[in-house]
């Protein structure tokens, strides 16, 4: 498949190619990152498993060509809660960590632009978004939330990239911050890794290759080391696993990444 575009790159860990023009919101202290009202719940319920799933989930598989490899690895963790980690390619990448966790809710580390249109603001909360604050103040409740949604069983799903590259077959540098979670609480990480394949059949007349999401094993972080080091350990094997299963599924290029010389 020949690659649609071309887009050039400078830096592997800022560069953003969402292509967004929102106004970032606030959050902070005052930001509501649990709502526990009876109502607010019910709705919470439908819009997730009623509306948001389902229909992402249609719209997934039949235009996207989204399939999912060692799906059953989520089982194994049984009813804990755990981290899902994945490469971040698309704008429904929120979505994914809902159909790789099926029947447990996911909650998705976002960023705050997420949160940041007033019309859509409650049900992207609804639907297990917890933003990042923008506000120092705000990161005692955020670290609250997640920490609760964990013990909850719930799965949270995590792109460690931060940025959206569309498309992108290879695998970014990231750091390990994000990583504190799962050590932190002693808990199980499952990483995921997307990759493109060309479509066959009456699907080939797509001009999109279709998306496969491939997960790993559950993993832990390493008890014997101290947190920093525990952080960093558990970071690498995920970025292995993540560039192992790149390479071994020989991604298709719908869009070609240049780095720009200096």
């Amino acid at each position: 498949m020949k690659a649609e575009k071309v887009i050039y790159w400078s830096d592997e860990l800022n560069d953003d190619f969402a292509g967004n023009d929102i106004t970032t919101a606030k959050v902070g202290a005052e930001f509501k990152f649990i709502r526990r009202g009876v109502i607010w719940r019910i709705f919470a319920f439908i819009a997730y498993y009623v509306i948001a799933v389902p229909l992402v989930y249609l719209v997934s598989k039949l235009y996207l060509g989204l399939k999912f490899e060692n799906r059953k690895a989520v089982k194994k963790v049984g009813k804990s809660g755990f981290f899902l980690y994945g490469n971040h390619t698309r704008g429904l990448d929120a979505f994914i960590p809902a159909m790789a966790s099926f029947p447990k809710k996911a909650y998705v580390i976002a960023n705050p632009d997420a949160v940041s249109i007033p019309l859509l603001k409650h049900f992207v909360m609804m639907i297990g978004c917890l933003p990042i604050p923008t506000e120092l103040d705000g990161m005692r409740g955020f670290l609250a939330a997640v920490r609760e949604r964990y013990a909850e069983g719930g799965a949270i799903g995590i792109y460690p990239e931060a940025h959206i590259w569309p498309f992108y077959t290879g695998i970014r540098n990231f750091r390990d911050v994000s990583f504190r979670y799962p050590v932190e609480e002693k808990a199980p990480v499952i990483v995921m890794v997307t990759t493109f394949r060309k479509r066959r059949g009456l699907f080939a007349l797509a001009k999109k290759p279709g998306m496969t999401v491939t997960l790993s094993e559950p993993m832990y972080p390493d008890p014997s080391l101290p947190p920093r080091e525990a952080k960093r350990e558990l970071r690498d094997r995920a970025y292995d696993f993540m560039v192992k299963t790149s390479e071994e599924k020989g991604n298709v290029e719908y869009i070609k990444y240049v780095k720009k010389e200096l």
